[in-house]
């Protein structure tokens, strides 16, 4: 019932190799170089990377977070020295979780500098620890006053490390009334005054009824929903949409 494939493992089926064992096979790989040994104990150790694993979230594909995991856990054996006098987990976690933290910093879909990258973890931290100290919502200012960095250059960051998200993704959604954010784009030579100065439009415009005229100009200029509009100008929200679909048509069979 435990079963999972991670990168082609059947986890369940992983070795397991005693504390006792595991210091001979480690002394066998030091001493005698013995690759045969080192694969073993590489093996019987990624049941250390799977744990490591389930402390991410789960937006991180697994089987990616496994293979850096499993990274580090090469580069623990290499570099470990039976004169740590520690147990090899207790060194190996540490590497391990520290290949998986980069890999997390580095995985977004836009290429970020390091020095910006590291400028925007520094603002988070910032603010997780201003948010615990001071019990409030915390601002650009009072983060860019703790880590002493210009707020533009804090801004620039944050906005940097975020996730790109699609122009048709939905802002707003009310049964048949949506919002995209496809809807909100404009150009700089976008105004409210572009549809009327098209001689076209404006005859179309013309045969509207006052109302049909304010819920467009509302709708797809100042980017209101059926609901705020129906607020405004004291309706249902049903009825504006049933003017808005009555106004489209008679602008289309003008055109």
């Amino acid at each position: 019932m435990h079963k999972v494939f991670i990168c082609g493992i059947e986890t369940s089926k992983l070795p397991k190799v005693s504390t006792s064992e595991a210091v001979q096979m480690m002394i066998e790989i030091k001493d005698n170089n013995n690759m045969e040994v080192r694969d073993q104990f590489i093996t019987s150790n990624l049941r250390l990377v799977l744990a490591m694993v389930q402390r991410y979230d789960s937006r991180y594909d697994s089987d990616d977070l496994f293979q850096v995991g499993c990274i580090g856990l090469i580069k623990a054996v290499n570099n470990f020295d039976m004169k740590y006098n520690v147990k090899f987990s207790t060194y190996a976690v540490p590497m391990i979780i520290g290949e998986m933290t980069k890999f997390v910093k580095e995985s977004t879909s836009i290429r970020v500098t390091r020095s910006m990258r590291d400028t925007a973890y520094k603002a988070l931290k910032a603010r997780e620890i201003i948010e615990i100290r001071e019990q409030k919502t915390v601002s650009l200012f009072e983060i860019a006053e703790e880590i002493d960095k210009p707020i533009s250059e804090i801004a620039c960051a944050l906005n940097a490390i975020s996730e790109p998200v699609s122009i048709y993704e939905s802002i707003y959604n009310d049964e048949d009334d949506s919002l995209a954010i496809m809807d909100q784009l404009c150009t700089k030579d976008d105004n409210e005054l572009n549809w009327t100065e098209n001689i076209m439009l404006k005859k179309c415009v013309n045969i509207l009824t006052e109302k049909e005229k304010c819920i467009l100009s509302m709708r797809y200029y100042k980017d209101k929903t059926q609901v705020e509009i129906a607020d405004f100008i004291g309706v249902s929200q049903a009825q504006v949409s049933r003017l808005e679909k009555i106004a489209l048509k008679k602008m289309r069979a003008q055109f």
